[in-house]
């Protein structure tokens, strides 16, 4: 069959079987999913042997670009040696590894990990935590919590309730828990202080009653890359204790290097750790689905007991998975040979391809930290992230906005010739689809 015919065919067979992500599956009908066979670094290969960039990781994930040898080989090691073990009553070194490299990675402050399957479900367990922990401390009132405007922690049950994205959030609404929602900082906003003022005044007058506030630190991603400063959050974590509020920094999409360090909470204080952190996404670099919830001594402590309810009796089927681990391993391999450092001179390349895009007359609120780059377009027009990212494959460029947000956060293989070529892939789709909207 030619190669066309099969990208069709698979493209009807997926929207007669598959109920896509984040999609409007009418819509899909008239916007059919890209069929992808094959992934080799930064690019992925359609079915008909057409290749894309892909600028935003595939949701963040790919951190060292696809079928990354090293990763592939710690997971064929591990498949053929133990590919998985119920971690109730077992454990295996990937799994002990990896926490305690981890643990290491915050000079212990946070020393216990618990392990689970994917993002939602690490802050679902991070919510649990708290609560529990603050019950077994004879407080059960503190069953509260507290979450950023537009920010975004999962779309399960739980997490939702922690998520102020409507888009998300509004149909399940009555399934939900209360939380107070507070003012988030926004560096195009300027209004650090006052979001910090009334983070200040709702701990004042509700101390009592919330277990923890949970933030996403430095970049608020589904917000549409909103950023703030290391400060905020540093007056953030005096905050919290100075009220008795466990602090969970949802590091699910800032982690793994994304914004200039290991943790983004590193650029904070590296001598004030949060009461939790969760990971998750690049994590396994793309490879196999597994997410973590780090803690600390004094957490754990409040469940230690021969009382079998004071436990924390949470599972997953697959939790700390071997081949998950390994792969984790593996990402962490590449962080302890130097990543950091040579992901601080790529985001360099990248800012420095994209500066003259700030003077683009629709362009609004440039802005960088790290790997994560990303602007505003002014009057963007009806359906303009379907738009783009239907113009931006014709430049060999796979990028989904956020909105009318475009933001690139892309695999760390960023050199000045690659950054070079995202720059003009998105300045001339940029042009392409603002030309045609006019």
């Amino acid at each position: 069959m030619h190669a066309t015919d099969l990208k069709k065919t698979l493209a009807v067979r997926s929207l007669e079987a598959v109920w896509h992500p984040c999609t409007q599956m009418s819509r899909a009908q008239k916007v059919p999913p890209l069929a992808i066979v094959r992934g080799e670094g930064p690019w992925i290969f359609d079915i008909e042997g057409k290749r894309y960039f892909d600028a935003n990781s595939s949701w963040w994930v790919n951190l060292f670009g696809h079928a990354h040898p090293d990763i592939n080989a710690a997971i064929k090691y591990q498949l053929d040696r133990l590919p998985h073990i119920m971690l109730a009553g077992c454990t295996h070194e990937p799994a002990v590894q990896l926490a305690e490299r981890l643990s290491a990675r915050t000079g212990g402050e946070l020393g216990h990990v618990f392990f689970a399957s994917d993002g939602a479900s690490a802050v679902e367990i991070a919510l649990k935590q708290s609560f529990h922990s603050w019950r077994n401390q004879g407080q059960p009132q503190k069953r509260e919590f507290v979450c950023l405007k537009n920010g975004y922690h999962g779309e399960t049950i739980g997490a939702l309730a922690v998520t102020d994205v409507a888009i998300f959030r509004d149909a399940y609404d009555p399934l939900l828990m209360r939380s107070h929602i507070v003012e988030s900082p926004d560096s195009r906003l300027d209004n650090e202080d006052t979001a910090f003022a009334a983070l200040r005044d709702l701990l004042e007058s509700h101390r009592e009653n919330i277990a923890a506030l949970i933030v996403e630190p430095l970049v608020q991603g589904a917000a549409g890359m909103v950023m703030h400063s290391p400060e905020y959050l540093r007056k953030v974590r005096t905050l919290t204790r100075e009220y008795d509020v466990h602090l969970i920094a949802d590091e699910i999409a800032v982690g793994c290097g994304r914004t200039g360090t290991f943790f983004a909470w590193e650029q904070v204080d590296t001598k004030q750790w949060p009461d939790f952190v969760t990971l998750s996404k690049g994590i396994t670099g793309g490879t196999l689905p597994l997410s973590l919830v780090l803690t600390t001594e004094a957490v754990f402590q409040t469940f230690w007991s021969e009382d079998i309810s004071r436990g924390f009796l949470h599972s997953h089927s697959y939790t700390g998975n071997a081949l998950a681990c390994a792969a984790a391993n593996a990402v962490l391999d590449k962080f302890d040979a130097g990543q950091i450092e040579i992901n601080v001179a790529q985001a360099l390349a990248l800012g420095q391809a994209f500066a003259q895009l700030s003077n683009h007359s629709r362009v609004k609120n440039f802005r960088q930290r790290g790997m994560i780059l990303a602007f505003d377009v002014e009057d963007a027009g009806d359906r303009f992230s379907e738009r783009f990212h239907l113009t931006a494959r014709n430049y060999e460029l796979l990028i989904r906005p956020i909105g009318s947000t475009v933001y690139l956060m892309p695999p760390y293989v960023i050199d000045q010739e690659t950054a070079d070529f995202l720059f003009k892939a998105v300045n001339a789709a940029l042009d392409e689809v603002l030309h045609d909207a006019a």
